[in-house]
């Protein structure tokens, strides 16, 4: 008789209706745990002071945070997990005093970062003045 019915509890004071947009995007939330746990490396936790494991998922949400802004502005066309790899391939290096140069492949995520955020890393000499607005 119930077939293909699941019961859902809460305790949220919502209609009926909100409650099951809200159900409907719970893959989201799971979607970010993963990325937490797997891109973020957020576990196994070996702190046992409450302030530090607060200041540690503290951390971990505001890289979520920004993570899903960067998303947003380069206007979805690239997966999380594209964005983290290009992050951290983007190296940027210092030249003694004279400022910075970029030590990374040109792809069309880098020019989407670059056209999102109004500067860019991969075509030029940096000076330490510019470097410091970025």
């Amino acid at each position: 008789m119930f077939d293909g019915f699941y019961a859902v509890c809460t305790n949220l004071e919502k209609d009926t209706e909100e409650i099951i947009q809200i159900n409907k995007m719970r893959w989201q939330i799971e979607s970010s745990f993963r990325t937490m746990k797997s891109e973020f490396k957020t576990r196994p936790v070996y702190l046992r002071n409450d302030n530090r494991i607060e200041a540690h998922f503290l951390t971990c949400f505001l890289s979520l945070l920004i993570l899903k802004l960067i998303k947003r502005k380069t206007k979805d066309k690239h997966t999380e997990e594209e964005i983290l790899t290009t992050l951290k391939t983007m190296n940027v290096h210092k030249l003694r005093d004279l400022g910075y140069l970029a030590s990374y492949t040109r792809t069309e995520l880098t020019d989407d970062l670059h056209q999102a955020f109004g500067f860019r890393t991969d075509k030029e000499f940096i000076s330490e003045k510019s470097m410091k607005k970025y």
